[in-house]
């Protein structure tokens, strides 16, 4: 069967609720409250109905999701690029590439062709061991930070989509200005 690239379905909800739970365990661990570290049922679907839930499915079974929507009212201030959010990976296809895959397949297709947006941010937590250093890998960076009581700082995240090649830069607008207007 192999590897396929997908949007995800209801039908997938009571799938994805197990991915989502497992790979989120070491979060719930270190104490971090991501919304997705104790998701439902109710939360799967309505993530599925209200945003672009993507699956990766090997040989029929789903090992990666990532989700992107429009970014979150609370950080529209901030910026209003596309967000990455509820990426988890099956614990047994760790570290075998499946998740960074998905995720440059949601970044180029669904993002920058599809939604022909310029960048794409994301937000986690800065005393996770291991997210932000990889996120920084594949090449989002820092741009803004905000402490809580809850998960101490918590990192937003870009990464630029589009390079200079490929998009023309007008004098005095910022991308998320240029993808308004195109919208």
């Amino acid at each position: 069967m192999g590897d396929r690239f997908r949007r995800a379905t209801l039908d997938d909800a009571d799938e994805l609720l197990g991915v989502i739970l497992r790979a989120y365990e070491p979060i719930r661990r270190l104490g971090i409250k991501f919304p997705a570290a104790t998701a439902d049922l109710a939360m799967i679907r309505d993530n599925i109905a209200s945003h672009e839930c993507c699956v990766l499915e090997k040989d029929g079974a789903i090992v990666a999701t990532v989700t992107v929507s429009e970014t979150p009212e609370p950080l529209k201030e901030i910026t209003d690029l596309p967000f990455i959010m509820k990426f988890a990976v099956e614990p047994a296809y760790k570290g075998q590439g499946h998740g960074a895959r998905l995720l440059t397949w949601v970044e180029e297709s669904v993002v920058r062709d599809t939604w022909k947006a310029p960048a794409v941010t994301l937000g986690t937590a800065l005393r996770h061991p291991w997210l932000v250093p990889m996120y920084e890998r594949r090449g989002y960076e820092r741009i803004y930070e905000v402490e809580t009581e809850d998960d101490g700082t918590m990192v937003l995240m870009r990464k630029h989509l589009l390079t200079p090649q490929t998009t023309p830069r007008a004098a005095g607008r910022t991308d998320a200005e240029r993808w308004r207007e195109s919208g």
